[in-house]
């Protein structure tokens, strides 16, 4: 089975949308999601708490969690969301940036473009990659 780590500074927005959007839309039996930061923060910001509530979707109660070099060393791919220079280099894993605005402290209305933005490059990566469900 393939793992995806969606990265950004804090694991309390971006990367938490995507691991969560990734692991609704994937087969669970092809690929799954995690997210992390490199700089993780105590909770889930509450407004990308409240849209991904609003999608249906209840990422409340995860935590942020540190990305480190042995979580990423076991991954297939490794998408960054804005930690730059701070994301941690695995020789040989796959990388990819999504340049994302940072979510925390805007109004619901760019929160939620944010979040449909992140769902809708899921649902391409799913799809390229042949994680879908049969």
């Amino acid at each position: 089975m393939d793992t995806v780590i969606f990265a950004c500074v804090h694991n309390a927005g971006r990367s938490q949308m995507a691991a969560a959007f990734f692991n609704a839309i994937a087969d669970g039996t092809k690929a799954r999601a995690i997210s992390a930061g490199t700089r993780p923060a105590e909770r889930v910001h509450p407004e990308v708490a409240d849209a991904m509530r609003d999608a249906g979707i209840d990422v409340s109660g995860s935590r942020p969690q540190r990305l480190t070099e042995e979580l990423a060393r076991g991954a297939t791919l490794l998408i960054t969301m804005g930690c730059g220079d701070e994301c941690p280099y695995v020789p040989g894993l796959e990388t990819d940036d999504w340049p994302l605005e940072d979510p925390k402290s805007r109004p619901p209305g760019e929160v939620q473009r944010i979040r449909d933005d992140i769902r809708r490059r899921v649902e391409v990566l799913v799809a390229a990659r042949g994680w879908r469900p049969a």
